[in-house]
């Protein structure tokens, strides 16, 4: 399925927004709108405005914890859902369940200015060192090690494909990542535009491990429990719904399903 990406709407006229995020509602019948916690907050209350103006319960507005490469693997794997039988509901509540999956972070210049993962005091002082290196894990658990021969991170217990974009840092330690990991393989994208905001540096590497196959990812979803949302009636998974953020009275969220451990290289 295409993405649509929503450029300008805190530039645009308010009835210019309007129009387009309305004309996209009509011509899909439901919205997911993926973005970044680095998103200018301009942008967001802009979404929030045009949603509340449409009083539509077809938009959606998701906002993952996840480092600005991480939210642009999972919104790819959300297009490749949509091509699936899956409904609306299902689909947008999917994206909370998938970041479980997702393993993001850089490698960085400096942490000095990193406020998105704890960083020690001994490892602000080494950010000053010059030629010092730092490999992060923003997600799904926080890890931060000086990039030094045998360092590494703990990577996902399952086959994985490792995404690597380049910033201004010289770096081939993320590419080195991959076989450590043990991933399918590597592949290499531009770095995204908000990166160095959520980072706190320019002068970095960012790298995401993912899961690329469909069939994967559609029996993840698919052995959910689904239910009906009490407010607005539509089918999700997980403890709320995307659409209107109310959940199945009762539920009680499982936890996330292991995969099967990946074969050693």
């Amino acid at each position: 399925m295409p993405a649509v990406v929503l450029a300008g709407l805190d530039r645009k006229p308010l009835d210019q927004a309007l129009t387009e995020l309305h004309t996209l509602t009509e011509q899909y019948g439901h919205v997911v709108v993926v973005c970044s916690q680095a998103t200018p907050e301009p942008v967001v209350r802009r979404l929030y405005t045009l949603r509340s103006l449409l009083e539509s319960d077809r938009i959606a507005l998701f906002r993952p914890a996840l480092p600005p490469l991480g939210v642009a693997v999972l919104a790819r794997q959300l297009r490749q859902l949509a091509s699936c039988d899956l409904s609306p509901g299902v689909l947008a509540c999917a994206g909370r369940l998938l970041t479980h999956y997702i393993h993001a972070g850089a490698v960085l210049g400096s942490v000095a200015r990193l406020d998105r993962v704890p960083v020690g005091l001994k490892a602000h002082a080494r950010s000053w060192v010059p030629g010092s290196q730092f490999a992060v894990l923003a997600h799904p658990e926080p890890q931060l090690v000086k990039v030094a021969p045998g360092a590494t991170l703990k990577g996902p217990e399952f086959s994985t494909w490792l995404l690597v974009a380049k910033g201004q840092l010289p770096s081939e330690w993320a590419g080195g990542l991959g076989t450590r990991w043990g991933v399918h393989g590597l592949r290499e994208t531009p770095l995204p535009a908000e990166s160095p905001v959520w980072w706190g540096t320019g002068r970095m590497v960012e790298f995401c491990g993912y899961l690329a196959d469909l069939s994967v990812l559609y029996q993840l979803v698919a052995s959910v429990r689904r239910a009906s949302c009490h407010w607005c009636g539509i089918d999700v998974i997980g403890d709320r719904c995307v659409f209107c953020s109310a959940g199945p009275p009762g539920y009680d969220p499982p936890a996330p399903r292991a995969l099967e451990p990946r074969t050693p290289a």
